[in-house]
């Protein structure tokens, strides 16, 4: 079943490729990477020393490419030079499809993942993998892209797309994409919104998505998300509005500390309309920290059903232009 699908998805990848084409490839990814076959977090680590793996090209079923019959973890890795990626409004390193599930680090940082590992295993081989690249992560000279797979049956690895660095085509020099991994953790306390808070502990959620893809399949009570961000020179000195896309089902929105929005209907399960009503949250100039970082927090209440920050695009944008964003990515 999953091989027929996968042919499906193949298909599909014309499509999805046009979408890839409209954005600028800054890199072409295709070829070889260093592989290796088993699991060892080190080997995320920037400073590793790979000299002495294996290669592997990619995109391509490591079947294909020497490994037959194999199933369980691998990693690839690959270092590109960073000159190219200077200047840029927002990086999206596009990995294609990835059978089974992976985890994906830019110089030892997790910037992504798709799936689950076990022992919840959850496959995410027919989701393209599109991860935004911080910008503080980025180094003028060498970088260091590490890709942990896990497979199950069949094709495995990183088996087809036009697998590059691109910088997206909703990028501008008047908006901040907030899309990618956050903090998030199930249950209600209010000193979560702080700054001061320290969420070391908390798991990663990529977001936009549904609760369920952290594992919850079920989940009829409050979950916080928490993102911490350095903003851009392109906003500092702007008034800023904060568009967090669809939340199921109600939520507070916090920035460093401070309630700057919510939405609540005040109706009931199979009632309320919250769950597609767009989030626009004006920010506050005097809450806003042009040098250091900045946090957001988002308490969610959900009623039952799917749950989350679940559509995007989730962006801050210069306020004059906020109009302008929902009409080109929301309005029908």
């Amino acid at each position: 079943m999953k091989k027929g699908i996968q042919i499906v998805v193949l298909l599909l990848l014309s499509f999805s490729y046009l979408e890839v084409l409209a954005q600028e490839r800054v890199i072409a990814l295709h070829g070889n990477w260093k592989f290796r076959l088993g699991d060892n977090m080190a080997w995320a680590n920037d400073h590793y020393d790979d000299s002495k793996w294996d290669e592997i090209y990619a995109p391509s079923e490591w079947e294909n490419e020497g490994f037959n019959g194999y199933d369980g973890y691998a990693w690839y890795r690959k270092t590109i030079d960073g000159k190219s990626l200077t200047d840029r409004y927002e990086l999206q390193l596009y990995l294609g499809y990835i059978d089974d599930s992976d985890q994906v680090f830019f110089n030892g940082q997790l910037i992504g993942y798709s799936g689950t590992f076990p022992p919840n295993f959850n496959t995410a081989y027919n989701a393209e993998r599109i991860y935004n690249i911080p910008q503080e992560l980025i180094r003028e000279g060498s970088n260091v892209i590490a890709v942990r797979v896990y497979d199950t049956v069949l094709g495995g690895g990183i088996i087809s797309g036009e697998i590059g660095v691109y910088e997206s085509n909703s990028s501008s020099s008047w908006s901040m994409s907030l899309e990618g991994l956050w903090k998030f953790r199930e249950g209600d306390n209010m000193i979560w919104k702080n700054d001061i808070y320290q969420d070391d502990e908390w798991s990663y959620l990529m977001t936009p998505g549904y609760w369920r893809y952290s594992g919850k399949r079920h989940f009829e009570s409050y979950g916080w998300y928490r993102k911490r961000f350095s903003l851009p020179n392109r906003l500092k000195g702007k008034e800023l509005t904060l568009i967090l896309g669809l939340i199921d089902d109600f939520d507070q929105v916090y920035f460093n500390g401070v309630l700057i929005g919510e939405t609540n209907d005040g109706r009931d399960f199979g009632q309320s309309n919250s769950y597609v009503t767009l989030r626009i949250y004006p920010v506050p100039k005097d809450l806003i920290k042009e040098d250091g970082q900045n946090l957001l927090s988002v308490r969610v209440k959900d009623m039952g059903g799917e749950a989350g920050i679940y559509k995007g695009p989730l962006v801050l944008v210069d306020s004059q232009y906020a109009a302008l964003f929902v009409r080109d990515h929301y309005d029908n």
